[in-house]
Order: structure tokens, then C-alpha cells, then sequence
């Protein structure tokens, strides 16, 4: 062990993490737990507001899925609901960007999708956790058709230009041969008598015979090249018939390489109990969602109502808005109470006049930086020449990863790809700052590292940056422990008749989960206001 402490790139901060990543992920789940993240859904099942609120009125601020949640509710519950979208399309950033439509940013960076007729990207939310249980169900009473999302695919790619000569390495090849070698270390330390205090005698055999099973040992406790680890890690020659059918196996990377690549760290991906198996998909595009919703609502929407002004008295909430379609024309409307789902970097620049601790609540939070670059190529190449069906690469590539199409497969003619997905950091930031063309043509060039067949298979792009949305102002709330225990609070409370919901007033940052939950929790709080004034 004193060895590898030295290996070169190595600390034992990172060895420990390595370990982690082999062992699985509960230790990062804990972790995630304790930041705000990686909540399970405390969904119940259907809300039920009773009594009678005798006409109230709520008036809705944004469509998004909290906006369209509450609408649907309140109104069954005997409201009278009413809704101010900034868009001209229900949904917020659950959104389908597909061939035709025209997009624009902030500093008024115009594009127009050029992809063919079925393919699409999506900008915003792309995967739905198995766990979340509101939105599924929300799925399930409006008809939302769902299918599989491939997060983890073993034929995929884990890419660092520094390791390997750049070469991409398997994802199944970088797990198994890590798990091989984490089990080969820990049966030598265990052999050794190390765990004597910790361990009986009785439970370092089975320990003993449960590495050997699962990190794939001879019968020495060694981790190195046979046909049965090739079982797990793929073979030089695979399995054929007839005369030349024998096998060859391939052989493991030795464990100083993989430490040293560093591709150990995006095993994490994989093992984080949000990206855990199932995942699911909308079929035909995430705004699927969105439109369903809209199909109970719609009716209920104003669209391009851009607001400016919130007001409240002891008797009721006004918004002033702008038709965006008629710039200078300026709207209001009134109602007994607001459900304001407004992002809360928009909200913020809004006049409205609430308390002290929630007005510092909605400055409180800034919103994570994100950047997505869809990629339309001539033909599916990712399936035909290197047989990845759906899943993840990972690179220490600006792009930061590619994701693979979870449908369609081993359909002929072209296909849409995912070339780039940034979250915070240098990366995003950079990507924010350049015009969306650049953006396209740098992940034709970075993704070329990874699939040489970029370059002449492709044909059209579009990107999405988030901090240059102007309906969001950014991806999503980035709350710090410090921020949340100190303004959450403050940010949920009900303020005279105004209730606050989104994904940013939840434990499920950047997740529709999170936006639905948030907004049953709001209305049920409201409706008992109602009930009891």
C-alpha cells in the first residue's frame, strides 16, 4: 500500500475516492443527501384539497410544470385559476427543441433548428429518475407515453486526453478492471491478518470468497487476464462458431494505468442514486410532458405575458405584465392569491412587494450555469461502427460528455446526439460565452477526439445556453448549505398572498420532481390558509 500512496498522480485523498467508486455508492449518495441533492420523492399519491374555497381565485405566475401543477389542482379543488406565461409554448424548461423552430438568447443570438423531421434535443430536463415518484405518476394520469433512458451503457466511452494517448477506453473495461484490482488489494490486506480487529475470522473467509466472486480472482486471489474476467470486461477475440470460434481474452490494464487516467472518477456517474437504473424518457421528446400538462390547462394560459409588476394588499395580488408580441402594452390582472413560479433570477428584478425575509430569500440564490449543443450526423455511426446503443461517454473535454440516443436504435438514415452537457464551472462558462454557432463547430472538433467520424458525418447543430435564457436567467437554483438554512425558510413561508414553488423552492434542485413537489406543498398550504380565513 505505502506503493501505491506514491504512485505518480495519486494521493490518498483520491485513492480512498477510487476505492469509493469501486465500492459503490452509498457513501456518495450520504453525501449527496446532506447537500440537498439525491432525495428520494416524498410522494404519496394524489393531493386531496377539501373543502369548498367558494369561488377564491389564484392567479398563476409561469406555466413551467409548478406553474401548470397548481393550475390543474386548484381548479379541480373549485378555484378559479388563471396563468401569465413568458413563453409562447407551455412547459418552462421542460422544452423540445425540434426541427423548424427558432430559438433566441440573450444579446439576441437567433438560431433555427435544422434538424429532420422526428429528431429533437432537449435542451433542459432529458431523464426522469425511477424514484420520482409525482412526476411519474403526473405521467401516468395525463397519458405521457415513457420509455427507457439509458444512463449507463459498458460500451460507451470514458476519455482523458492525458491518459492512454488520448485513446477512449471502455467504461466496462475501466469498472472491471478497477473492481479487480480494489478486490485483489483488499483480499492481500485481509490475508495479511489487517482486519483482525475489525473483522472475525469466520466473516474474513466469506469476505475472502466474496471478492474472489466479485472482483473476478483466480483461485490466488489475483486479478489478471482469463476467459472469465473477459466474461465481464469483453474479449481481444470474442466467442464464434465453427473451427475458429475459440476465444481470446483481453488483457486487464494494469492498476498503476488506471489510477493514473483518472477515468476511475466518472464511475460515480453511474453509481449516483439519481442516475441509478430505471431512468426514463418521454417517447418523441421531454416537452411531451409539458404539452399533456397543458392539454388540462391550457385554456387557463395567457402566453407572452411578460411580467413586470406584482402587487399586493390585504385583499388580493395584482400583476402587471407586458404582451411581448406588442412591446409597450402593458396588462394586469387580479386575484385572491398568487402562486408565483417565476425563477427566482427573474423574480428578483421584479418589483413586488413582499416582507423582508422573503425578498432576501429570492436575492439569496444564484442559478447554476449549463450549456447543452445538439448534433444532427448523417448516420448513426456511434451504433453502426462502435455498437453503442444509448448511455454516456465521459471526457475531460470542455464537452464533458456525449449522450447517445436511447431510442430509435438500429433505425437507418441520421440520428441526434448530445455533444455537450456543462454544469457550472470553467467549462460552462466558457461555452456561455461564445455565439451558438461556436459552440456547435467547438464540439465538432472536441468530439472528434472521441469519434474520429465526427468531422465528416456531421450535418447541423443548435445549443442552448442557460444563463442566456431570458425566461430563466439560468439553469437552475444553486443552493449552498450556508443559503439554505438560512433563507429556505424563508423563501417557502407564505407572505401575505403570495406562495412561492419550482424547483428552487425544493430539496430537489434542477429536477421536475422537485418544481411538482414544491407545488403541491405550496397549494396544500395555501388551500389551508383558504379553508381557515
Amino acid at each position: 500500500m505505502e506503493k501505491l500512496s506514491k504512485t505518480k498522480g495519486m494521493n490518498r485523498r483520491d485513492l480512498l475516492a477510487m476505492i469509493g467508486v469501486a465500492a459503490g455508492g452509498a457513501a456518495m449518495y450520504h453525501a449527496m443527501t446532506n447537500l440537498g441533492f439525491a432525495q428520494e420523492s416524498g410522494y404519496k399519491g394524489p393531493i386531496k384539497l377539501e373543502g369548498d374555497p367558494k369561488g377564491a381565485s389564484v392567479l398563476i405566475l409561469g406555466a413551467g410544470l409548478a406553474g401548470m401543477t397548481a393550475a390543474l389542482e386548484l381548479r379541480q379543488a373549485g378555484y378559479k385559476v388563471q396563468i401569465l406565461e413568458f413563453n409562447n409554448r407551455p412547459g418552462g424548461r421542460n422544452w423540445t427543441i425540434r426541427g423548424g423552430d427558432v430559438v433566441t438568447e440573450l444579446c439576441g443570438y437567433t438560431q433555427k433548428c435544422e434538424f429532420d423531421e422526428g429528431l429533437y434535443i432537449n435542451p433542459g430536463p432529458w431523464r426522469i429518475p425511477y424514484h420520482h415518484h409525482a412526476l411519474l405518476d403526473y405521467c401516468r394520469r395525463l397519458g405521457v407515453k415513457l420509455e427507457p433512458f439509458q444512463q449507463l451503457n459498458r460500451n460507451a466511452f470514458l476519455h482523458n486526453t492525458k491518459a492512454f494517448g488520448g485513446k477512449p477506453q471502455r467504461v466496462r473495461d475501466i469498472m472491471t478492471d478497477l473492481r479487480g484490482h480494489v478486490s485483489e488489494l483488499l483480499a492481500k490486506t485481509t490475508q495479511k491478518g489487517a482486519l483482525d480487529e475489525e473483522v472475525t475470522k469466520e466473516d474474513q473467509e466469506i469476505l475472502l470468497q466474496a471478492l474472489k466472486s466479485w472482483g473476478i480472482l483466480d483461485n490466488d486471489y489475483k486479478y489478471k487476464e482469463s476467459v472469465r474476467n473477459s466474461e465481464f470486461r469483453g474479449f481481444k477475440k470474442d466467442p464464434g462458431g465453427g473451427l475458429s470460434g475459440e476465444p481470446i481474452p483481453s488483457t486487464p490494464l494494469s492498476l498503476s494505468d488506471v489510477l493514473n487516467s483518472g477515468l476511475w472518477r466518472s464511475l460515480g456517474n453511474f453509481a449516483n442514486y439519481e442516475f441509478q437504473t430505471t431512468m426514463f424518457q418521454p417517447a418523441g421528446g421531454m416537452d411531451m410532458i409539458g404539452k399533456a400538462f397543458a392539454r388540462e390547462v391550457g385554456d387557463l394560459i395567457t402566453y407572452n405575458a411578460k411580467v413586470i409588476k406584482i402587487e399586493q394588499d390585504e385583499s388580493g395580488v395584482t400583476a402587471y405584465y407586458e404582451d411581448t408580441t406588442k412591446p409597450g402594452t402593458v396588462n394586469k390582472v387580479s386575484a385572491d392569491w398568487c402562486v408565483c413560479t417565476i425563477p427566482l433570477t427573474v423574480l428578483s428584478q421584479i418589483e413586488m412587494n413582499v416582507g423582508d425575509a422573503m425578498a432576501a430569500a429570492i436575492r439569496a440564490v444564484p442559478y447554476a450555469s449549463s450549456v447543452k449543443v445538439g448534433l444532427q450526423f448523417k448516420r448513426r455511426f456511434w451504433e453502426e461502427d462502435e455498437h453503442i446503443f444509448g448511455g454516456i461517454s465521459y471526457t475531460d473535454l470542455p464537452i464533458r460528455q456525449i449522450s447517445y440516443p436511447s431510442n430509435d436504435y438500429l433505425s437507418t438514415g441520421k440520428g441526434v446526439v448530445l455533444g455537450c452537457y456543462t454544469w457550472n464551472g470553467p467549462n460552462s462558462y466558457e461555452f456561455t460565452a461564445m455565439t451558438p454557432e461556436e459552440r456547435v463547430a467547438k464540439c465538432v472538433e472536441y468530439g472528434a477526439q472521441i469519434h474520429p467520424q465526427y468531422k465528416e458525418e456531421f450535418e447541423n447543430g443548435i445549443s442552448w445556453a442557460w444563463h442566456r435564457s431570458p425566461f430563466t436567467l439560468g439553469c437552475a437554483g444553486d443552493w449552498s448549505d450556508e443559503a439554505r438554512k438560512e433563507h429556505y425558510k424563508n423563501l417557502c413561508e407564505i407572505d401575505g398572498r403570495i406562495v412561492l414553488a419550482g424547483e428552487h423552492a425544493s430539496y430537489l434542485p434542477a429536477w421536475m420532481e422537485g418544481a411538482i413537489l414544491s407545488s403541491l406543498d405550496a397549494i396544500t398550504r395555501l388551500h389551508q390558509r383558504v379553508m381557515a380565513g
